[in-house]
């Protein structure tokens, strides 16, 4: 498979996955099922494409919305990804 992903800051990273978030939301589903099946699945009919929502996750590496998401919870301060 070819990455058509491009490195990103990872402020760059949250914006983007609160825009997915807030468009699962706004259409009624469960923005954090959602963004787990798709991270798990890479299948991107998890995420809807209401506002853009699955373009703008598609442009983001699932590995580094991992380290982001595993460094947050853990409190660890992130650096560049």
């Amino acid at each position: 498979m070819i990455d058509n992903t491009k490195k990103q800051s990872i402020e760059e990273t949250k914006k983007i996955l609160f825009e997915v978030y807030e468009a699962l939301c706004e259409k009624g589903y469960d923005p954090t099922k959602q963004i787990a099946g798709y991270i798990l699945s890479e299948d991107p009919v998890y995420i809807t494409d209401w506002k853009n929502a699955r373009g703008k996750i598609s442009h983001i590496n699932r590995d580094d919305l991992l380290k982001i998401l595993i460094d947050g919870y853990l409190g660890i301060e992130q650096g560049e990804i």
